[in-house]
């Protein structure tokens, strides 16, 4: 499937529908401490995609061949889940870190993103897989340029969480992402410079590493959904949403509650 570059009319359907998808999370923010449950966050996000933003949410539903039906408006995975973990009625607790993973439709367009949450304190090695996963991401993203190629993207991902003693997911990657929940192409977070698709102005896609504390391999729970690392390590994972311009790259997923990227971004 080849990859059509958005126009400038696609691209400011994009920005709204992108700083939407983010303004759940800054929403969702002060609600993520110990003793709420995901299922409660799930209908609190949903309450304020519908009656509040006028969205739809891309996730209730989706059923992708051979998965069931997503039942919920947020993926929620905690600790050792990597991702689309399907809310519930399990309670936070202090030292939990988990992933908020929102895509809402606005007037057709879709908004991607998600943040990692640290419920408490949380021990070293979380809040350090945490802060460096986001890092990781952001060195993919500064690759972004027209002329750039995806495995430039990836390698830089890769050779980063790896030299920090962390692993990289490889079954799940980012994609493209318009007027479909997925299009082309597929971002993988890891491979090697100047391979791959060639980035020109005018694509959108995401860019959101999955990095584990131990060994890489994953496994699907009974659910359909739910990924969950082999060796039960910690996992997480940091998304944005990212338009190809004339001379670099622009963060559509960006918001009032974002956090910053990091100092060596704008060095």
């Amino acid at each position: 499937m080849a990859i059509t570059p958005k126009t400038g009319a696609d691209i400011d359907g994009m920005r709204t529908a992108c700083r939407l998808a983010a303004e759940v999370l800054d929403m969702l923010t002060p609600h993520v401490k110990a003793g709420i449950t995901t299922l409660q966050l799930d209908k609190i996000a949903l309450d304020f995609i519908v009656n509040v933003q006028g969205c739809i949410s891309a996730t209730v539903g989706y059923a992708p061949p051979g998965y069931p039906p997503f039942p919920a408006s947020i993926c929620t995975s905690i600790n050792h889940v990597v991702c689309h973990g399907i809310p519930n009625e399990r309670p936070l607790k202090d030292g939990d870190i988990v992933n908020i993973d929102v895509t809402v439709i606005k007037d057709g367009w879709h908004g991607d993103t998600s943040r990692m949450f640290i419920v408490g304190e949380g021990s070293i090695q979380a809040r350090r897989l945490v802060q460096l996963t986001y890092e990781a991401m952001w060195r993919g993203i500064v690759r972004v340029k027209p002329g750039a190629r995806l495995g430039d993207i990836g390698h830089s991902i890769q050779s980063f969480a790896e030299s920090q003693g962390f692993s990289v997911v490889r079954e799940f990657c980012g994609h493209g992402i318009g007027r479909k929940f997925h299009e082309e192409p597929q971002v993988l977070h890891y491979g090697r410079p100047g391979t791959m698709d060639e980035l020109v102005p005018g694509m959108t896609f995401t860019i959101e590493p999955m990095i584990n504390a131990g060994r890489r391999e994953i496994r699907e729970l009974g659910d359909g959904w739910t990924i969950v690392t082999k060796d039960r390590s910690l996992s997480a994972q940091w998304e944005h949403t990212v338009l190809v311009t004339d001379t670099g790259y622009e963060v559509l997923t960006l918001s009032a509650g974002s956090p910053p990227p990091p100092a060596f971004v704008a060095a």
